[in-house]
């Protein structure tokens, strides 16, 4: 018997050339994550169009001043002349709120991440988890009702504690007893909605903490908290930043949860338990119905400043992320 050669497989030629595959994979990555930068620079300069002759004329008066009033000449036309717009007070009330929601919901939402992480057990930790993500899903206008019908009567209880006890503090005092749809409850109502995205977030994080420090903490005798603030916080500093950034966005952004749970006034008010308030986002759902389209194009620069502070709160998340995250892993 015979036996035939073995057949010798030919040379693989290697190249870094990319298949035909990878090139339609890339293709398709590169126009999904252009099409979002196309949007964004699309309603850039839709904000723009419309708006920029109500900038023009008001000039930084449009930042400044808390006067919104579109007067109507006798021909039924408005009064281009005599017509005052400015969003300072919506303006100052869209970061008030803000700023409640992220004081009140962070420390919950990371408190929240830590225990599903690192304490809870697996039964209960997928019941959270599942309801958690739930709770990112539910509509605005569901949390705004929640807070009409349900929080107005807690958050009224604790405005007058608040009060009480820390009426030294400016922002406490109140001038009149009005505490129902103030900013201290649309505060509060905010804070539940961005929960659930930073609790999401922050538990991503963390549980992407490498495994190795953690049993290296544990080797050395620490403890489950030592090993947290040694390992996991420094580790996942930069997320959470990321996470608390994002949720910030929304809470400036939102519209309906704060038009249903706050009173609209037009002046800058500092006592945040006071029953008057606003946010640039809930006055345009509140003026665009009933506006003249000379109005409607103010109301569209003031959709342009929001969406100009939105943008810098996410380049100013962006900075604190590369930063934090260079020092924190």
């Amino acid at each position: 018997m015979t036996q035939t050669p073995a057949q010798i497989p030919a040379k693989r030629e290697i190249t870094t050339k990319p298949r035909f595959s990878d090139k339609v994979f890339r293709g398709v990555v590169t126009g999904g994550g252009l099409s979002s930068l196309v949007i964004l620079g699309l309603i850039l300069a839709f904000l723009l169009y419309n708006g920029y002759s109500t900038l023009k004329q008001q000039g930084i008066h449009f930042l400044t001043s808390s006067n919104w009033q579109a007067v109507v000449a006798d021909s039924g036309a408005v009064d281009i002349k005599n017509s005052h717009f400015g969003i300072a007070a919506m303006l100052i009330g869209t970061m008030i709120v803000a700023v409640i929601a992220v004081i009140v919901g962070v420390p919950i939402s990371v408190g929240a991440a830590v225990y599903l992480t690192f304490y809870a057990p697996a039964s209960i930790k997928k019941i959270m988890v599942t309801a958690i993500d739930l709770m990112a899903a539910f509509p605005s206008v569901l949390f705004g009702l929640w807070g009409f019908f349900v929080l107005e009567s807690s958050g009224e209880y604790w405005a007058k504690l608040l009060n009480k006890y820390f009426s030294w503090v400016p922002f406490f005092k109140l001038p009149a007893p009005y505490v129902t749809r103030s900013p201290f409850i649309a505060g509060l109502v905010l804070a539940i909605m961005i929960i659930p995205i930073v609790t999401s977030v922050s538990r991503e994080i963390f549980s992407q903490t490498p495994l190795d420090r953690i049993q290296a903490a544990y080797a050395l005798g620490g403890t489950r908290f030592a090993m947290l603030r040694a390992v996991a916080f420094p580790y996942a500093r930069s997320g959470i930043v990321g996470g608390v950034m994002l949720g910030l966005g929304r809470a400036m952004g939102e519209t309906v949860a704060v038009y249903t749970v706050l009173n609209i006034v037009y002046q800058v008010n500092w006592q945040i338990l006071l029953s008057a308030g606003g946010n640039v986002a809930s006055m345009i759902l509140l003026k665009f119905g009933e506006a003249s389209p000379y109005e409607v194009k103010a109301l569209m620069a003031a959709g342009l400043v929001l969406f100009v502070l939105t943008l810098i709160v996410n380049s100013i998340a962006n900075l604190i992320v590369t930063r934090t995250g260079k020092s924190g892993r």
